[in-house]
């Protein structure tokens, strides 16, 4: 069995694989370890590249996820394909400095911590040639991060980290898995402070590929925190939905401003307007809102048939619980108000579970209690069944034969 397992997460890294494992081989040459690729079906077709290396390497291992990406959820993919006390994480681009991991493995085996974090920002630690902008980013996002934060580090950004399997097992099922900030999901996810480490390293220069951040990134991490602060209860995405919906609600009245000097109908110009507003929506929650999930194609087409449905019965739902709600004595504003967001809720409910198909995961206690439940059902249906057969007469046709014959 192998005492540590380093899980690199990939998207088009097959240029980086060769001097990576190259890399962590020398690093590690004293170890028994196994490196884990996991591939989020890049088009470079790294995963296909990997199994080339893994022919002359049994050290190396490949998951390709195929339908899903993320680095979060990649990463805790591989911790669970491995057996290892111990887990690594690190990018492939090649700008960890993998000559630290014996350093931060030794730390956790004398018992001083139970992670350990390679750092960037304490002596003998650097950014590298991290643009300024970057850099400031990266200062805001740790000063976040104290508000979900139990462990103080000074680089919880960081994606270079070695942890305890048993810590792990700990954290796993209350695991956002949102954005690319697995290391502080981890540590807000635990019920107290997590006993943490730190070895400074210098962030080294992309090799070649290009920088997964943009943007979203951002946004993601935002979200990342928002779940944490709400415990999962809020679905995340439906923050960004109902962003994309307010932005509709002004568009529409641009779009209503703009034609009302055309003499067409009001009604004309409510539909062209409304048509237009949810095709501009559909097109931001497939980007933004759902672009892990996002479609293309022929599947673009026909998911952008099922929202156009499912708005227009919400539009319906909206204008029917208001007129309820106003001729019942409320005021209008909060009528309006409560008709926004029954709409809202039923348009974001059937986008998620019908056009991009995101199934939400219950907490980890009510996955237990459902398991229980089953159990139980199952075994007294079981039961059932063996008193109805020891009270059939010797001879008598099973209860299956009987109802088979009525029929």
């Amino acid at each position: 069995m192998p005492e540590v397992a380093v899980v690199v997460p990939t998207l088009n890294e097959r240029g980086n694989l060769t001097a990576l494992v190259e890399k962590v081989d020398r690093a590690l040459i004293h170890r028994d370890y196994e490196l884990i690729i996991v591939d989020d079906d890049s088009e470079d077709d790294t995963a296909s590249y990997a199994r080339q290396l893994a022919q002359s390497n049994p050290r190396i291992r490949i998951v390709q996820r195929i339908g899903r990406r993320g680095l979060s959820s990649a990463v805790v993919e591989g911790f669970l394909a491995t057996s290892a006390p111990y887990l690594a994480v690190m990018d492939g681009d090649l700008q960890h400095d993998e000559s630290v991991l014996p350093q931060m493995l030794a730390i956790l085996e004398t018992g001083q911590a139970d992670l350990v974090v390679g750092t960037r920002n304490t002596l003998g630690g650097s950014v590298g040639s991290f643009a300024p902008h970057r850099v400031a980013l990266s200062s805001l996002g740790r000063s976040l991060s104290r508000i979900v934060c139990k462990t103080e580090l000074s680089d919880p950004m960081s994606g270079f980290f070695v942890i305890r399997r048993t810590v792990f097992d700990e954290v796993a099922h209350n695991l956002s898995l949102t954005g690319f900030k697995i290391l502080v999901d981890i540590i807000a996810s635990s019920d107290k402070p997590i006993r943490a480490g730190e070895v400074p390293y210098t962030f080294g220069e992309r090799q070649y590929g290009e920088s997964k951040l943009d943007t979203m990134v951002a946004l993601e991490y935002i979200l990342l925190l928002v779940d944490k602060l709400t415990s999962g209860w809020v679905p995340t995405t439906y923050l960004t939905f109902a962003a994309v919906g307010a932005s509709g609600v002004l568009l529409n009245a641009l779009l209503l401003r703009g034609l009302s000097e055309t003499g067409l109908t009001f009604a004309v110009r409510q539909t062209i307007a409304g048509a237009v507003v949810i095709g501009c929506n559909f097109l931001l929650n497939n980007s933004v809102t759902f672009r892990l999930r996002r479609l293309r194609n022929r599947q673009r087409l026909i998911g952008f048939c099922m929202f156009f449905g499912a708005c227009a019965v919400g539009l319906m739902l909206n204008v029917r619980l208001t007129e309820l709600l106003n001729n019942g004595g409320l005021n209008a504003s909060a009528a309006a108000a409560a008709g926004i967001l029954a709409g809202s809720a039923w348009n974001y409910l059937v986008a998620s579970l019908f056009v991009w198909r995101i199934a939400r995961r219950a907490p980890a206690h009510r996955e237990v209690e459902s398991l229980q439940s089953q159990e139980t059902a199952d075994m007294t249906a079981s039961l059932r069944r063996l008193d109805q057969q020891l009270k059939q007469p010797i001879g008598s046709p099973k209860p299956e034969t009987i109802a088979h014959s009525r029929d």
